[in-house]
């Protein structure tokens, strides 16, 4: 074969490759498609479990049918003309001025279309602002990279909070109540949204924005940060679990429970001079006391950036830790779990973590390694930019025989 022919063959198979490329990523965009469109997903804003989701979704629906039928003819009119009026090296077409009939009409009939969007747009826009009929109050709080909930006094869908209650990771809500959420942040701007729930709300330090959350049935509805917010932005995800009155009555009653120590002797008993020692710098769990009988209070101001650590008194009736990260329960149980009706679900949610479905490993992977599993400060040993503070937890360096103590200790926080 002469230098001729290997280029034709070159040229030819270049061709027949350029011819397949459309066809490989017209197969990508219809698979990645499909697959966004699948029910049920956790955080499936096309599946909405509340009022203020059910608006958003009414709204979404025809506009996104609206938009598919505008691209498929703009697409297909777009490919003809690429494949009719292909260069083959014919003289250029006369240019003319159009035709005005034509372009008036294309004119005209977007602005009628992007009209009967904006106008529905605006009502939903209003209706999810209004808040006047949320029953009780829960302050919301974005940080490097988990989310506070401050519970304030006061009646909640009928039951009675008589003390504020700081948890983390999960908020706790009565099915069917429309909740007020106060949403502001320690450090930097986040946006917090469960989809399932209502839309999203940015948490912008020094301001406080509102949202109204409320859930049809008792159930879990997952969530996450949507504002880049630092190295472990994509690990800052959030739940909020949706109790009926009854259950809801019982996990208040269970927050407010007085702190109980462990047995003299234990492990358990270890652990908790171990977490006094190692953790209660910026950790706070509520009533534990030194062995004079003075309170042990977290003061994380000075050793976090944002100035606040999650309060860890009732951590095993949560399911997930570190920015409800990585679980607490092992993957049955939490299959299980998500899956439950809502007539069972309140029972499976308030027996926390128990023995059955405790994931010991994850537990022990984080306390042995934070920084490893959730990516917190670009150089751990440069902290001048930050004041000496740290941004998440930091590597304790914690061995092995601690962590056993530690986990003994933690497993009765419920």
């Amino acid at each position: 074969m002469d230098r001729s022919e290997a280029t034709v063959t070159t040229l030819g198979e270049m061709s027949s490759t350029r011819r397949r490329w459309p066809l490989a990523a017209l197969a990508v965009s219809a698979g990645t498609f499909l697959a966004s469109c699948a029910s049920n997903a956790p955080q499936d804003y096309f599946d909405p479990a509340g009022p203020n989701a059910e608006k958003i979704d009414t709204l979404q629906r025809p506009v996104f049918y609206i938009a598919g039928v505008v691209a498929l003819i703009v697409i297909g009119a777009v490919g003809y003309i690429v494949f009719k009026f292909k260069d083959r090296g014919q003289d250029i077409p006369e240019q003319s001025h159009g035709n005005p009939k034509l372009e008036i009409a294309l004119t005209i009939l977007p602005a009628i279309i992007l009209a009967g969007i904006a106008v529905p747009t605006v009502v939903t826009v209003f209706d999810l602002n209004k808040q006047d009929d949320t029953e009780c109050i829960i302050n919301v709080t974005g940080q490097q990279w988990w989310w506070e909930y401050d519970y304030a006094t006061g009646e909640c869908g009928g039951v009675e909070i008589s003390q504020p209650i700081v948890t983390s990771g999960e908020l706790v809500i009565p099915a069917d109540t429309p909740v007020l959420l106060r949403v502001t942040s320690r450090d930097v701007i986040h946006s917090y949204w469960i989809p399932r729930l209502n839309g999203k709300r940015d948490a912008v330090p020094g301001r406080l924005h509102t949202l109204r959350m409320q859930a049809d049935e008792p159930g879990i509805y997952t969530g996450q940060c949507t504002e880049f917010c630092g190295l472990s932005h994509a690990r800052m995800r959030q739940a909020a679990v949706a109790l009926n009155q009854a259950d809801f009555q019982t996990w208040v009653d269970n927050q407010l429970e007085p702190y109980t120590a462990p047995e003299a002797g234990t492990l358990a008993a270890t652990g908790e001079q171990t977490f006094i020692a190692n953790c209660s710098k910026c950790h706070q769990v509520n009533g534990i006391a030194n062995a004079d009988g003075t309170p042990v209070l977290s003061d994380p101001d000075l050793y976090v950036v944002s100035g606040v650590a999650p309060n860890i008194t009732n951590l095993m009736t949560r399911t997930a830790i570190a920015g409800w990260t990585f679980d607490l329960i092992n993957e049955e149980c939490r299959d299980a779990l998500w899956t439950a009706s809502p007539d069972e679900f309140g029972a499976m949610y308030l027996a926390g973590v128990t023995p059955d479905c405790f994931d010991e490993a994850a537990l022990r992977d984080w306390l042995r390694n934070p920084p490893g599993m959730k990516p917190m400060y670009v150089d751990p040993n440069n902290l001048d930019s930050t004041g000496g503070k740290y941004r998440g937890m930091p590597m304790l360096n914690l061995n092995e025989n601690q962590i056993d103590e530690l986990v003994a200790y933690l497993l009765e926080r419920k």
